[in-house]
């Protein structure tokens, strides 16, 4: 089966408040993208990788692409202001052999091989799969900062990326609702009213979103293998 990753490394990062792009900071002295890219060029079942950039960060992260060789990296193209925007300047460069595809953020350097492999599974079995972890936090809903509710996490998932679907399914999803705007790529397919099943992700499969972030991430990269 023919298993296209695209990886999302458009965004501007406005809450990373950093003259570095969040893709180009270097946690134990490696740019934080290289460490998705060597998970995804080095599975057996991902057949080529599309990398969504913007024009601050393109010279730069096409620099780290030759440095460290990922030879699956086909493509690069430039996204857009909205996350479903830079998903379609990848979704129209799909390798016409494409049968599924795996969407996953920059900003989430740590993925591994069993969660990438459990997806793609997940996917061709049920068309569409997202990773995810229990949440583990108290959450209450609140209006201003008014308490209205806690809510019952044993309910509750926290979503991340990967996100995987089958080609025809985020093709018709992306195409009925490329002008709503969501936060995740499995919420075009929901909004189709398809089911979209969760497999188990990893806490250590963190996003960067803020300075702070930063912190955690070093640890984690000082503790997995070296590129």
């Amino acid at each position: 089966m023919f298993n296209t990753a695209i990886l999302l490394a458009a965004g501007r990062g406005e809450r990373f408040k950093s003259r570095t792009a969040k893709p180009l900071i270097k946690l134990s002295n490696r740019p934080a993208i290289a460490y998705s890219l060597k998970a995804l060029n080095g599975h057996p079942k991902i057949k080529e990788i599309i990398v969504v950039v913007n024009r601050l960060n393109c010279s730069g992260i096409l620099r780290q692409i030759r440095k460290y060789k990922f030879s699956k990296v086909n493509k690069v193209v430039i996204g857009g202001k909205r996350r479903q925007d830079s998903l379609g300047s990848a979704l129209k460069v799909l390798d016409k052999r494409a049968q599924i595809v795996l969407i996953h953020d920059a900003a989430r350097p740590f993925l591994n091989r069993k969660v990438i492999t459990d997806c793609l599974n997940e996917a061709r079995r049920s068309g569409a799969a997202v990773a995810g972890v229990p949440v583990k936090a108290t959450i209450k809903q609140a209006i201003g900062l008014k308490v209205k509710k806690t809510l019952d996490r044993s309910d509750l998932w926290e979503i991340q990326t990967p996100q995987v679907f089958r080609k025809d399914l985020i093709l018709k999803a992306y195409n009925k609702f490329v002008r709503t705007d969501v936060t995740d790529d499995a919420s075009l397919v929901e909004k189709m009213g398809r089911t979209v099943k969760i497999v188990s992700g990893s806490y250590f499969n963190i996003k960067i979103t803020t300075p702070e972030d930063l912190v955690l991430a070093e640890a984690i990269a000082a503790k997995i293998n070296d590129i």
